[in-house]
């Protein structure tokens, strides 16, 4: 069986989701807030059946703390350069532990489904191949599965979508946009907490962390208005 590792790239707290504080949120809130959403993608991470190895690549300590209770290996982050950067020192550290294939997921998606992540890494076949799983909004990239590791450098940000199938294509890899619904809900504004708070709202058992400090600042972020008829 082909070793598969995740790959979890954490900014520091303290500059994590920076639209959030420009939005209203106070910046201890802030902090809070992406330090429980880390905490339930480490959690579905332990729980997936096909995810044999977690690195979390951070510079933060609280982020390498809980790392270590969640059976996950750290990778250190100095220079804090971004997602982009932070996933491809993820992807060089699996390459030498010997992955086959990596994942490369983001920490704010805590509604995250360990079933759904299994059916994703199930669906990756021997490669060169990349698998896309777009945001809410069909444009961005939520995560990469990248078989072999190699395959292709990560490019995340605005349009990556599209730059992601344009970059596979250019490696001679096989390319497909999989929709994982639990993936697909990232928080990057106030928007996008009321949106993650109506889906968590529709299920149950997951994102403990991010569902209790949601109902702590239930006023933070109202659910977005309701379009006219």
């Amino acid at each position: 069986m082909s070793q598969t590792i995740a790959v979890l790239p954490v900014k520091r707290f303290g500059a994590a989701k920076q639209r959030l504080f420009t939005d209203g949120m106070s910046e201890g809130t802030k902090r809070a807030l992406a330090e429980a959403m880390v905490t339930d993608v480490l959690i579905a991470l332990r729980r997936s059946k096909r995810i044999d190895t977690t690195l979390v690549v951070t510079g933060e300590p609280a982020a390498e703390a809980l790392a270590g209770g969640y059976d996950a290996s750290v990778v250190a982050d100095p220079s804090d350069d971004g997602h982009s950067a932070a996933a491809l020192r993820g992807v060089k550290a699996a390459i030498m532990l010997g992955a086959e294939r990596v994942v490369l997921l983001p920490g704010d998606c805590p509604a995250l489904v360990p079933a759904e992540l299994d059916d994703l890494v199930a669906r990756a076949g021997q490669g060169p191949e990349v698998l896309v799983v777009p945001d809410r909004h069909g444009t961005g990239t939520n995560a990469l599965v990248l078989t072999p590791p190699g395959v292709m450098e990560p490019s995340f940000g605005p349009g990556s979508r599209e730059r992601h199938e344009d970059l596979a294509a250019r490696a001679g890899a096989r390319s497909e946009v999989v929709e994982v619904p639990s993936l697909m809900l990232d928080v990057d504004t106030l928007e996008d907490l009321g949106a993650l708070r109506e889906a968590l709202a529709r299920v149950h058992g997951n994102a403990a962390n991010t569902r209790g400090l949601l109902a702590r600042f239930a006023r933070v972020a109202p659910p977005p208005p309701t379009p006219p008829e």
